[in-house]
């Protein structure tokens, strides 16, 4: 991996965009978040709820023009849990990515999960036959120095294949998370972070909980995601990221501003702002718009707010010590260059 710096995109403290934004989406002088009930996977019905969820915005097409290579980045957390709603579903990518072909855009799926490679937990969660159907390929992540707004984590590496794409749809599962309370639209971006490195960034953070939600938010900064779509249609409540249940939400939600998204998912779930720590740090770095001051073209999120969402029955404290970090990065290993080859191999023979 090479220690040049180069420039990530740019892009406003508000809103990621490394391209002209059609006028569909320029029209909106306030943070537009989009929101609309979808209860199926099953592709008809769920692409019809998608392309209802970003009419508001002037559809793909006020995203992604054509030649525009465009990274799709789920949230591949794990493959040892594909019955648990841990990762976003094959189905939504599947039909997000169909919408960006058919617009001109060339789409290709990246994600750098912590332990194991994007491929190898795809395919545990069923994604290959939704990929290979319409020959979207995936990336594995290499990481780059990135100059960032922050100096504070500008040594960090972000991964070159999203800040060299032309846009980057963001599509995170909605969850509940035991040391963020809930991970959303910003928290999905650490998938940026290349699978080896990202220990070494929670060892950066250390057990300051305040800093480490403003390496994530700039993390999301840096990146700057050109539209996210978040995955609540069946969610994941409870001490997640994993180790909780799936959730009937029934909601898709939209915004090309990630931050006002979080914001505004968390005031459907119920979740005090100054719990999670991506909200407080995107308010401390004046990112956090206030919700009166969100445009909500379709549904608000009074309309379909929830009262019994599950969040952690505790907080973890966020302590990353060198010796987890140490088991950390060895686990990601030898998932990556040993478990996943010798299944593989098994599986060919």
């Amino acid at each position: 991996m090479t220690d040049s710096l180069a420039r990530p995109k740019t892009a406003s403290a508000s809103q990621g965009a490394n391209h002209n934004r059609s006028e569909s989406v320029c029209e909106y002088t306030a943070p537009v978040v989009s929101l609309t009930r979808a209860s199926s996977y099953e592709v008809q019905p769920l692409r019809q709820s998608l392309e209802a969820l970003l009419d508001p915005f002037g559809g793909m097409a006020a995203f992604v023009k054509p030649g525009d290579r465009v990274l799709l980045k789920p949230n591949l957390l794990t493959g040892a849990r594909p019955t648990r709603e841990c990762t976003t579903r094959p189905e939504l990518v599947h039909c997000v990515a169909q919408m960006v072909q058919e617009v001109g855009g060339l789409p290709f799926l990246g994600d750098s999960p912590a332990f194991g490679s994007a491929h190898g937990v795809a395919k545990a969660n069923g994604y290959l036959p939704w990929l290979e159907s319409i020959n979207v390929p995936i990336r594995e992540f290499q990481g780059q120095r990135y100059e960032t707004i922050s100096q504070e984590f500008s040594h960090l590496r972000l991964c070159k294949e999203a800040i060299a794409a032309d846009v980057v749809i963001n599509l995170p599962k909605v969850k509940s998370h035991v040391q963020l309370t809930l991970t959303l639209g910003v928290k999905n971006l650490f998938g940026c972070v290349p699978g080896k490195m990202k220990a070494w960034w929670h060892l950066e953070a250390g057990k300051d909980r305040e800093k480490f939600g403003r390496m994530l938010v700039e993390t999301a900064r840096a990146i700057a995601p050109n539209l996210t779509i978040a995955d609540g249609i069946i969610a994941h409540e409870g001490n997640g990221p994993s180790g909780g249940d799936p959730r009937s939400l029934n909601l898709l939600a939209a915004s090309p501003n990630v931050f006002a998204l979080d914001r505004a998912l968390a005031k459907i779930l119920g979740a005090s702002p100054e719990t999670i720590p991506t909200l407080v740090a995107a308010e401390q770095l004046g990112l956090n718009p206030e919700l009166n001051d969100v445009q909500f073209p379709l549904e608000h999120p009074e309309q379909i707010a929830v009262s019994d969402w599950k969040f952690p029955s505790h907080l973890v404290p966020i302590d990353f010590g060198l010796p987890r970090v140490m088991k950390s990065t060895l686990r990601h290993l030898y998932i990556r260059y040993i478990r996943e080859p010798l299944n593989a191999y098994a599986r060919a023979r």
